[in-house]
């Protein structure tokens, strides 16, 4: 009996150790899924703001209107927007907006992402 019980206390602590080891790959997995949560939440803002602005540039004769829109449309991650772009082409307002995404782990960076988003001018007759 004395010899089950000095094998059993030699095994204390193990679990402790065995998790202490698995925990800076556990802590690196759960960054990274942070960070592609941060890059698909600051795409989906760029696009937000390039459809704000391009409908903006769609419905006001003020030139500078669009872009404010844009800005405004970005303004949950409005540290991010890095340029918003409008142009009348033809008959349309195609408005792109770059964002930058923040870097959550240090070894681990992205491009800005940029989104584009065409709106169709209105006719002279649909006007006012």
């Amino acid at each position: 009996m004395t010899r089950f019980l000095r094998a059993r206390t030699r095994d204390r602590g193990q679990a402790a150790i065995e998790y202490l080891g698995f925990l800076p790959i556990l802590l690196i997995v759960g960054l990274a899924g942070l960070q592609l949560g941060v890059a698909a939440y600051a795409a989906q803002q760029a696009g937000t703001a390039a459809r704000a602005a391009a409908r903006a540039a769609t419905t006001d004769a003020n030139a500078d209107n669009p872009v404010a829109a844009g800005n405004a449309a970005g303004r949950a991650a409005a540290d991010w927007v890095t340029s918003v772009d409008v142009a009348a082409d033809g008959g349309e307002a195609v408005a792109r907006v770059s964002v930058r995404i923040p870097q959550v782990v240090p070894f681990w960076s992205f491009d800005d992402v940029t989104k584009t988003a065409t709106m169709p001018m209105p006719d002279e007759e649909d006007l006012p």
